[in-house]
């Protein structure tokens, strides 16, 4: 068997060992000294080009950067994603953990960085414990930085249908650090519970004005239409709810705006179609301030449809709805009630093996008043924004 350069060394650091690597079934994870325990990742990079001159005011989605750390007009690595994890077994009371480690603009994006420690293009994605208790049908607990457990799209990108990110995506908690209880009720029904700290993202993160006893709390529910329904089998509806404390302004600041306490809620449906191969979904993103004092309300409408056309081509199509009156998406100096619009779409074809591969297009647009564009931050120039880009995943 022959090894790459990486993976000798692990070896020769300890942390694995090279008898029997991989499993049959996960050819592309290595087997760690600790049992049962896998190491896998991904690299993202991405070559994206902005239509017009001047970047100084790009639209404001999650890991899209401005100014001089743009991504517009160049080549870009995003993120080198590493993953060691231990899954539940099927035991009663099981145990394990998963930490995943990001490196790259966007893991520095994330926010995650410790109170203690700003560590600039490195961030810890997740890193919990699970634990199983036998309480009915098994309750699944996770303690400490884990994923938020609302939203149509991830953190990971390879995970989503496009390779940008929505307004909805970006307006939601990423991460939050606490604990989280997940109990299947049934084939079709499940609840999630949760209790952290903020919401996030950044771990050690405290309300210094009340920290006993102001926390985050969540809760999610998923419906999941039998097989018995036919083509509709499998669809799946999510509605969640976060209420907490934002630490991006501190509670009693003098002007809050659109941090403080805050409670966002979620809805969103994924529906299995007659046609083979094509999917729908719909997303809801309502982000309420309580420390506000205009009415500082965020409203994201989605929607989506994705088209398996064979085996390695894809096809996705995302267009959203911005009612924005907080102002997260406007540039400095620009209107803070926005109604911003934006399509994209992606074509995926894996052409190499572990490769995705994609290029997309996306259109977004200002309602009321020009967003983009420009040579100086605060000084946009233009209502309309097209991008095109294509981007490649390594997952091992």
């Amino acid at each position: 068997m022959k090894f790459n350069k990486w993976t000798v060394g692990l070896a020769a650091a300890g942390i694995v060992t090279l008898p029997s690597l991989t499993r049959a079934d996960q050819p592309n994870m290595v087997q760690t000294m600790a049992a049962g325990t896998t190491l896998s990742g991904y690299v993202d990079v991405a070559a994206q080009w902005n239509l017009g001159t001047g970047n100084a005011n790009n639209p404001a989605y999650s890991f899209n950067s401005t100014g001089a750390g743009s991504k517009a007009d160049g080549f870009n690595l995003n993120i080198v994603d590493l993953v060691l994890d231990k899954p539940l077994d099927e035991t009663p009371w099981a145990s394990g953990y998963h930490v995943e480690l990001g490196f790259g603009p966007d893991a520095g994006t994330l926010g995650t960085d410790s109170t203690f420690l700003n560590a600039g293009d490195m961030g810890v994605r997740q890193a919990y414990v699970t634990l199983r208790t036998p309480i009915g049908n098994g309750i699944d607990w996770k303690v400490g930085v884990f994923d938020t457990i609302i939203g149509y799209e991830s953190t990971s990108g390879p995970n989503n249908p496009n390779y940008t990110r929505s307004y909805g995506y970006s307006a939601e908690p990423t991460t939050h650090e606490g604990i989280l209880a997940s109990y299947k009720i049934c084939d079709v029904a499940s609840v999630t519970l949760g209790v952290a700290n903020t919401f996030g993202p950044q771990i050690g993160s405290r309300n210094t004005s009340y920290p006993e006893d102001s926390k985050t709390w969540m809760v999610a529910t998923t419906l999941t239409a039998p097989k018995s329904w036919g083509w509709l089998a499998d669809s799946s509806l999510t509605a969640g709810i976060i209420n907490g404390f934002s630490a991006a302004v501190p509670m009693g600041a003098a002007n809050p705006g659109a941090n403080g306490n805050l409670t966002h809620y979620y809805a969103g449906m994924t529906i299995a179609t007659p046609v083979t191969g094509l999917k729908a979904g719909l997303a809801l993103d309502y982000r309420h301030p309580h420390d506000s004092i205009a009415q500082d309300d965020t409203w994201v409408y989605g929607i989506y449809t994705s088209y398996q056309a064979t085996e390695k081509l894809s096809m996705h199509l995302r267009g959203e709805y911005v009612d924005d009156k907080a102002g997260l998406f406007a540039p400095q100096g620009a209107l803070t009630q926005e109604r911003l619009f934006e399509v994209t779409y992606t074509v995926q074809y894996d052409l190499w093996k572990n490769v995705l591969s994609r290029a997309e297009v996306r259109w977004d647009h200002a309602g009321n008043g020009q967003f983009f564009g420009g040579n100086t931050a605060g000084a946009p120039t233009r209502r309309n924004s097209v991008m095109f880009a294509a981007n490649l995943v390594y997952k091992f």
